[in-house]
């Protein structure tokens, strides 16, 4: 090989190299705006717009987890909101009735208890895959709401149970009214925990066991044959799914002060996949999006029309066929045009 045959592949080898770390160092720059501005948004925002932010943490937490089951492992479940369902009954339960005020050991107990309840149910569902997967897991989650409606004594029935404010690191802030508390310490809080579990994630997705869930989804059978065992992946990203929609749930239910029976409803499950579907499963950061999105986009309809649902509805028809890649698959073809233009 000539002298400028090896300069041109050694130019080819190093541009080639540098487009990762330029991508990566574009995308650790824009996370880092992100997070500078939720944590600066509580002090330019109105109280009510922080209080919005709240439940979108606790949605994004928890669409971690359902993404890892539908977007890297290709199982689409309709019954996740059990698993938030009982993150929030966890918290209810510890705060109410047995005098538990650590958020630290809320999220440990309620997290395990949904890890626990999600070892059957996943044994069971992972059997299966594309529609029986996701009934299955629909039928799990509407036995959990019959349960929560019909044990009034143990569950509340319909009214639910009340959920008392958590102490953080062992600080109750008792000198902070509800709301204060809630966009003050509690809102850094959950912005913390969100970065520690994104982080988390983004690391198991990007691990040889996140590499296994992504030969599963593309071809299973190809996979076994390979010697993967495709149960037991399937099972390990369903429990570390139920563990993120558990910690969801928690959050949810400090944010509003009550375990409400119809967090576990099937509507609510579409609501997960709404959103997953909303910021784009085929991107790490689409259903955080998602869920931010959503949260605003829900409340502005809601304040505008009581027929937020069809307008809600005809939204995720419009994405399905127009972009099915979500938002963040529009994003991202908008900058490949910026950067052609160049």
């Amino acid at each position: 090989m000539s002298a400028r045959g090896l300069a041109t592949g050694a130019a080819g080898t190093t541009e080639t190299g540098a487009t990762p770390v330029r991508r990566h160092t574009m995308l650790l720059v824009m996370v880092t705006i992100a997070i500078i501005v939720l944590a600066a948004f509580p002090r330019f925002a109105q109280p009510y717009y922080v209080t919005l932010v709240l439940p979108a943490f606790a949605y994004a937490i928890a669409l971690l987890g359902f993404n890892l089951l539908f977007g890297y492992t290709g199982l689409l479940s309709f019954g996740h909101a059990l698993f938030v369902a009982l993150g929030a009954y966890g918290a209810a339960v510890l705060t109410s009735k047995l005098g538990v005020k650590s958020f630290e050991v809320i999220l440990v107990v309620s997290g395990s208890t949904a890890v626990v309840v999600a070892i059957p149910v996943g044994l069971l569902a992972v059997r299966y895959v594309r529609i029986f997967f996701g009934i299955l897991t629909l039928a799990f989650g509407m036995l959990f709401h019959s349960f929560l409606f019909k044990f009034y004594n143990l569950t509340g029935g319909d009214t639910g149970i009340r959920v008392l404010r958590p102490a953080l690191f062992g600080n109750e802030f008792s000198e902070l009214d509800k709301t204060t508390f809630l966009i003050g310490p509690f809102y850094y809080y959950c912005l913390a925990l969100l970065i520690v579990l994104g982080f988390a994630m983004w690391r198991i997705v990007h691990s040889p066991f996140g590499l296994h869930l992504a030969a599963i989804r593309e071809n299973s059978r190809k996979a076994e044959y390979l010697g993967v065992r495709v149960r037991l992946f399937r099972l390990a990203a369903f429990l570390i799914s139920a563990f993120y929609c558990a910690v969801g749930g928690v959050i949810l239910a400090i944010n509003i002060g009550q375990a409400d029976p119809e967090t576990a409803y099937w509507t609510h499950s579409g609501e997960l996949v709404f959103m997953t579907v909303l910021g784009g499963f085929a991107n790490f950061f689409g259903p955080l999006v998602g869920a931010f999105v959503f949260i605003f986009l829900k409340s502005e309809l809601m304040s505008l029309t009581q027929y937020w649902r069809f307008f809600l509805g005809v939204t995720l028809a419009l994405i399905v066929i127009l972009f099915p890649r979500g938002v963040m698959g529009v994003a991202q073809d908008l900058w490949s045009k910026l950067k052609n233009m160049r």
